[in-house]
């Protein structure tokens, strides 16, 4: 009988760190919103190292909506193996639509080895500064926005949350998923947008890819995604390591606008 190895759940990790939560402050958060929601749950540290580890591939319901209530974000959004009836489709009241689903591992035990083994000697762990350009049509002008963003490392797969009110766009947070295969890093993005913004409250996504300097300090490349009236568009994206440290004082230092 073949045992599938445990796929780590980075997203989740990347979030709570996001959040400058330890697994027992997530647990302890997590168990006064189960309260919050008349739903008490037993929400401990093991249970968050379960997981993140990913021994632990599904949450029950009173877990779920505990997530959701701790982290914002929808629990097919954390990482989880969900099974597929809950795999659910959204609109985003605009006529758009998008399947939300946490990441998996790809390939075989013995190919996701080799791919770790590959990227061993680089480790992008760290603070790193996100900056990507975008084009308004509405308002005929290009922007830039900035983000300090966390990224988790496992093997090839890079995890990246923006740290809260780490955005030149207040209440904007990012999401990135990333493999690396040598010096190319691809993989997708999420950004929601404030509810008072100019975007109300729009979320976007779509893919990324860059190219690794062999400093291994910054990354430089562009993105595609979809516009405000649903056309495709791109631009350069960059991310630059500021701090290779994930320290609780560390990210709580960059949880502050980008100059």
């Amino acid at each position: 009988m073949t045992t599938t190895a445990a796929v780590p759940n980075d997203l989740l990790r990347a979030v709570r760190i996001g959040l400058r939560l330890s697994q027992d402050d997530f647990a302890k958060a997590l168990r006064r919103a189960g309260e919050e929601l008349g739903e008490p749950n037993e929400a401990s540290k093991r249970l968050v190292q379960r997981w993140e580890s990913g021994t632990s591939k599904t949450p029950r319901g009173v877990y779920a909506r505990a997530l959701e209530r701790v982290t914002g974000r929808p629990v097919e959004a954390l990482g989880f193996t969900l099974p597929v009836p809950m795999a659910r489709v959204h609109t985003d009241g605009n006529g758009g639509h998008g399947m939300e689903t946490g990441a998996s591992g790809v390939g075989s035990a013995s190919e996701r080895v080799r791919l770790a083994a590959r990227t061993a000697e680089e480790t992008f762990s760290g603070v790193w500064l996100s900056r990507y350009e975008f084009f308004s049509s509405s308002r005929n002008k290009s922007y830039e926005a900035k983000h300090y963003i966390v990224i988790v490392q496992h093997g090839n797969r890079l995890t990246a949350q923006s740290l809260p009110g780490g955005s030149s766009n207040p209440d904007s947070p990012l999401t990135l998923d990333l493999t690396v295969d040598r010096n190319v890093v691809t993989g997708t993005w999420v950004e929601q947008t404030a509810v008072d913004g100019y975007r109300n409250g729009a979320r976007y996504h779509g893919a990324v890819q860059l190219l690794v300097e062999p400093t291994g300090r910054r990354m430089a490349g562009k993105w595609v995604g979809f516009g405000k009236d649903f056309d495709v568009n791109t631009g350069d994206w960059e991310l630059r390591l500021v701090d290779r440290s994930t320290s609780k004082a560390t990210l709580e230092r960059y949880s502050v606008s980008p100059e």
